[in-house]
């Protein structure tokens, strides 16, 4: 299909917005849009109601793509493993399907012959960047346009297009929130929000139900190999069906609600509030394996790069070398992180209080105070006094030089 240079890749939700611009993006370029409709787990319309809709409204082709097993292994998994949290809390819901997203687009693109891709992000978020910067990523040669952002399709306009045009799409609904939502979690912003002081209400939320009056406390064992979440409560699970099954159990009791205020990449501090109860649970329990598994020094350096790798991700650098680099380190992390982690999910909280690893660093042994201590406590006073041996000089020394604590 080399022939056709004057085509556009757009990626599409089936919603008002994407929908018109696929006239739209005609209209203003003079070029045929194929569709392109990913299921990462967001729930919603089937895919084939999707991919009817942008033919009807006009789409020379609509492709769709069922990416939840995908986007739960590839990349889910590898955040978990990383246990990434944007700012120390966000477990990057959105940050982590675009990248996939791109990747169909861009797989897409080169088998319909189009050199163009477009998506529906403004031009004030962090998913306009992520999209773009994955796609060049990938193809180097592709161009990215916005409707929203680069063809002025504000959403008044959006709606008197569809309207003027017999578009097979909902006008009237109005949400007054944005949100994004996959298997990972889910993500709203927007609307009343935006006043810092506003309490989110009780229709924010979806996959979360009222933590205030729970249910009773639900048991969950959580078995991992290497660093993968594998069987529950001994049913073997794949990735997908355990961030699935955590969702719906941990949701149940309110877990993973998230209310922060983030710096967004574009410049600018953005009031969020997410729900995210598989994730926020696993990795709460991956946590507690790896403080069992992971070598002293290995652990608190990784605990760095997470942080590191959670910036990386939410800015726009899934595919960056650095990003590469840095899998491999957490991964060589991961060979020991097997293992039963024992969790009472119950009012908003995840709580670990139980753990078993063949293959920890824990010995019992050792550890214990009660008779049967193997550790040589005569070998301390020798340690203590080499440990603290540059602190006492230097004591030492602000004493000679008149600058002592004063005790």
């Amino acid at each position: 299909m080399s022939e056709h240079k004057d085509r556009v890749v757009l990626a599409y939700s089936g919603g008002l917005d994407t929908s018109v611009a696929i006239g739209w993006i005609g209209e203003a370029t003079g070029r045929e849009v194929i569709t392109v409709a990913v299921d990462v787990g967001q729930g919603g319309e089937d895919l084939e109601v999707i991919r009817r809709r942008a033919l009807d409204c006009g789409a020379v082709e609509a492709y769709v793509a069922d990416a939840r097993e995908e986007f739960a292994a590839e990349y889910c998994m590898p955040a978990l493993k990383a246990n990434a949290l944007y700012e120390g809390v966000y477990p990057l819901v959105s940050a982590l399907s675009r990248p996939l997203i791109a990747k169909h687009l861009v797989r897409a693109a080169r088998e319909f012959g189009a050199s163009t891709v477009a998506h529906g992000c403004t031009g004030k978020g962090n998913d306009q960047v992520r999209f773009e910067v994955a796609i060049t990523s990938m193809a180097p040669d592709m161009d990215c346009i916005s409707p929203v952002r680069d063809l002025a399709l504000t959403r008044d306009v959006a709606i008197d297009y569809a309207e003027k045009h017999h578009l097979p799409i909902e006008t009237t609904k109005h949400n007054p929130f944005s949100i994004d939502q996959n298997v990972w979690g889910r993500a709203v912003e927007t609307g009343f929000l935006e006043d810092l002081w506003n309490a989110p209400t009780k229709d924010v939320y979806v996959y979360t139900d009222d933590p205030t009056y729970p249910p009773l406390p639900d048991e969950v064992i959580i078995t991992f190999a290497k660093g993968i979440p594998v069987a529950i409560d001994g049913r073997d699970v794949t990735p997908l069906e355990a961030v699935q099954e955590l969702n719906r159990r941990a949701g149940a009791q309110g877990v993973g609600r998230i209310d922060m205020v983030e710096d967004r990449l574009v410049g600018i501090k953005s009031r969020e509030i997410y729900e995210a109860p598989g994730a926020v649970t696993l990795i709460e329990a991956h946590r507690a394996l790896e403080a069992v598994t992971l070598e002293r020094l290995q652990r608190r350096y990784k605990r760095q790069m997470e942080q590191a790798w959670s910036d990386l991700v939410y800015e726009a650098q899934w595919y960056s070398p650095l990003k590469r680099s840095m899998d491999a380190f957490i991964e060589d992390t991961q060979k020991y992180v097997s293992g039963d982690i024992r969790m009472v999910l119950h009012g908003g909280r995840a709580t670990v209080d139980g753990r078993r690893t063949g293959t920890g660093l824990y010995d019992f042994n050792l550890a214990t105070y009660e008779t049967g201590d193997t550790f040589d406590q005569s070998s301390s006073r020798g340690f203590i006094e080499i440990y603290g041996m540059q602190s006492k000089l230097a004591a030492a020394r602000d004493v000679r030089e008149g600058n002592g604590v004063g005790f």
